[in-house]
C-alpha cells in the first residue's frame, strides 16, 4: 500500500540492491530460457488442455520449472515465497475430473499464485512475510481461496510481499519481507517492483503463473501491476470477501486479480467474487455479473470519460507524455473526453485516512491473530511488536515498525477520533469527490496516470521516486480502480487508470479492454540489469 506510506514520509536516494535478505550485489543480466507458455492466456491454456497438448499437471510442472529457472536461479526475482507441495496432486485430481465429467469452468486446471497474506488451510504457511507467523497454519481457507478451489484453479504457491502489506514502517522498501527478502522488478533488476502485492505482480509479469491474486488497502494492487506492465483490478470493497485475509483496514481492504490481459483479470475476478456470510460487506452485492460480456473491443465508443488533471499530472514528464498518448487513443476510439474533470477533494483526506488505518489495523490484526489460535506465537499487535524487537537483527535490520507502535497506541473503534476521521474521509472521497464529479459531468468513468516508472531499490532510505496516482481516493471511497499498461519510459512500464463509482466494474472492464485492444502495450520483461539510460 505505497500511497499511504509515501504521504507519511518520502525517503532519500541512497541505493542498495540486495540478494536474499542481506548481501549487497550488483545485478547482472540473466536472460530467461525459452518458455512455451510465455504470455499464455487462460483461454489459450484451456485450449491446450482441450486439445490434449497439455494437462493440468503438465502446465503446473512447466510453471514450476520456470519458477526454478527464473525466480530461484537466473535473475533470482524472489517473487514466490513458497511452493504448494500439493500442487501436482491437485492437478492430477483435476485432470481425472476433466476426463470423467469435463471442466468446471474457465479456471479448471489453471495455475494461479496468491499473496502470502491470504490464508490457506493446507501445508503452506500464511505469514504476511513475517517470521512471527512461520509454521503457523490457519484453521480454515480464506473464502476467496475456497472460491478458487471450487473453480478448479491449481494454487501453485504463495507470493512474496511487502511485510504486513507495507503497514509497518514509513520508510520501508516495497517488496521486502523478512521471510522472503527483496523482490526485484523483472524489467530492471535494480528497480523496485512496488508493493505490497510485489510478488504477485512480478510472478505474473515473468510468466511464472497464469495469473495472481493480490490485496490492496491503498495502491497495493494497482501500483505493482503498473510497474510490471500488468492489468490490476482493485474492486469495490465488498465484491470480494476479506475473511481469512491478514487485515489492515476493514473499510478499505480488498483482494483483486492481477493478470497479463484484461480478459484474464476479468475471468479471475468473476471466480473470486461472491457473498460471504462471514463478511458483512459482501452482502450488498446483487449477484456477480458475467464479466466476459464486458469484453467489447469497441467499448470506448460513446463513453464519457473525465480526465483528472489536478494532482495526477505534472508530477513526472514521461508519465504525463504516456498518459496524454493514452487519452488520445481513447478519443480516437470514440470516447467523449471531459478534460479536465478535476476532483477538488483528491488530496484532502490524507491525515484522516492514516488515522482510520491505524485504528482499524490494531482492531483487525488482533482479531485475526486470535483466530489463528494457540499455535500462533503472537496473539496480539503488542505481541508482534515485542517479537520484532526480540528478532530485530532479522526483522528490523533495514527499517523499523513505527506504524505498528502508532497503531498499538490507538483506542477502540468507538473512539470519537476514529469515527470522525472515517466519516470525513469517506465523505471527501465519495459524496464530495468521485460521486460529485461524475454526476456533474455525467461520466461513465474517470481516468489518469496510475503512477510513474519504478524507482531504485533502496533498503537504506526506503522507497523514493514514487509518482502519486488516483489509488488514494478510490481506496478511501471503497470504489473500483483498474490499471492497464500504457507504455514504457526507459524500458520501465507505466499504466493508465480507469476508476469510478461503486459496483461499476463491468463499465471499467469494458473501457480497459477496449483501450488494451487498441494499444496492446503489454510486453514481457527482459530481466535487464538496469533501466535503459538512453532512449
Amino acid at each position: 500500500m505505497p500511497s499511504v506510506r509515501f504521504r507519511l514520509l518520502r525517503g532519500g536516494a541512497c541505493v542498495v540492491v540486495l540478494a536474499a535478505c542481506g548481501a549487497a550485489v550488483q545485478p547482472a543480466a540473466q536472460p530467461a530460457p525459452p518458455f512455451d507458455l510465455d504470455e499464455a492466456t487462460i483461454v489459450s491454456l484451456q485450449d491446450r488442455m482441450a486439445a490434449g497438448r497439455d494437462t493440468a499437471r503438465s502446465l503446473a510442472e512447466k510453471y514450476l520449472a520456470r519458477i526454478e529457472a527464473v525466480d530461484r536461479q537466473g535473475p533470482a526475482l524472489r517473487s514466490i515465497i513458497e511452493i504448494n507441495p500439493d500442487a501436482l496432486t491437485i492437478a492430477d485430481q483435476l485432470d481425472a475430473e476433466r476426463a470423467s465429467r469435463g471442466p468446471r469452468g474457465p479456471l479448471h486446471g489453471i495455475p494461479i499464485v496468491i499473496k502470502d497474506n491470504i490464508a490457506t488451510a493446507d501445508r503452506m504457511m500464511t505469514t504476511a512475510g513475517s517470521l512471527a507467523l512461520e509454521e503457523v497454519r490457519p484453521p480454515a481457507d480464506a473464502f476467496i481461496v475456497t472460491r478458487l478451489r471450487d473453480a478448479g484453479a491449481v494454487i501453485l504457491g504463495k507470493t512474496n510481499l511487502s511485510e504486513w502489506a507495507n503497514f509497518r514502517s514509513s520508510h520501508s522498501s516495497s517488496g521486502w519481507s523478512a521471510r522472503g527478502g527483496q523482490t526485484r522488478n523483472p524489467y530492471a533488476l535494480d528497480r523496485n517492483p512496488s508493493g505490497s502485492s510485489s510478488g504477485s505482480a512480478v510472478a505474473v509479469a515473468s510468466n511464472l503463473a497464469a495469473a495472481a491474486v493480490g490485496t490492496e488497502t491503498d495502491g497495493s494492487i494497482v501500483s505493482p501491476a503498473q510497474t510490471n506492465a500488468l492489468v490490476g483490478i482493485k474492486p469495490t470493497v465488498g465484491l470480494l470477501s476479506r475473511s481469512g485475509i491478514v487485515p489492515i483496514s476493514h473499510s478499505q481492504d480488498t483482494a483483486g486479480p492481477m493478470a497479463r490481459t484484461v480478459a484474464d483479470a476479468a475471468a479471475l475476478l468473476g471466480a473470486l467474487a461472491g457473498p460471504d456470510p462471514a463478511d458483512e460487506a459482501t452482502t450488498a452485492q446483487k449477484g456477480v455479473p458475467d464479466y466476459s460480456t464486458a469484453l467489447d473491443p469497441d467499448g470506448l465508443r460513446g463513453a464519457r470519460i473525465g480526465v483528472v488533471r489536478k494532482g495526477l499530472f505534472g508530477n513526472h514528464v514521461e508519465t504525463d507524455r504516456l498518459a496524454e498518448a493514452a487519452i488520445a487513443v481513447m478519443k480516437a476510439q470514440g470516447a467523449i473526453l471531459v478534460d479536465p474533470a478535476d476532483i477538488p477533494t483528491l488530496n484532502s483526506f490524507k491525515d484522516a485516512e492514516i488515522e482510520v488505518l491505524l485504528y482499524e489495523f490494531k482492531a483487525g490484526l488482533n482479531k485475526y491473530l486470535a483466530w489463528l489460535g494457540p499455535a500462533s506465537p503472537v496473539r496480539s499487535l503488542k505481541d508482534l511488536i515485542a517479537f520484532n524487537e526480540a528478532r530485530k537483527s532479522e526483522e528490523l535490520a533495514y527499517f523499523g515498525q513505527e506504524l505498528l507502535t502508532m497503531a498499538e497506541a490507538k483506542g477502540p473503534l468507538t473512539s470519537v477520533e476514529y469515527t470522525a476521521a472515517l466519516a470525513s474521509s469517506r465523505r471527501s472521497a465519495r459524496e464530495l469527490g468521485i460521486d460529485a464529479v461524475m454526476a456533474a459531468y455525467r461520466l461513465d468513468a474517470l481516468v489518469g496516470p496510475t503512477g510513474g516508472p519504478a524507482w531504485l531499490i533502496d533498503l537504506v532510505n526506503g522507497d523514493s521516486g514514487y509518482v502519486p496516482g488516483p489509488s488514494g481516493i478510490a481506496a478511501v471511497a471503497g470504489y473500483p480502480h483498474i490499471t492497464v499498461p500504457a507504455g514504457y519510459s526507459r524500458g520501465l512500464p507505466v499504466g493508465i487508470s480507469f476508476f469510478g463509482r461503486a459496483w461499476s466494474e463491468p463499465t471499467l472492464i469494458k473501457l480497459a479492454y477496449a483501450f488494451e485492444q487498441a494499444t496492446k502495450h503489454r510486453r514481457p520483461p527482459t530481466f535487464a540489469p538496469t533501466a535503459q539510460l538512453s532512449q
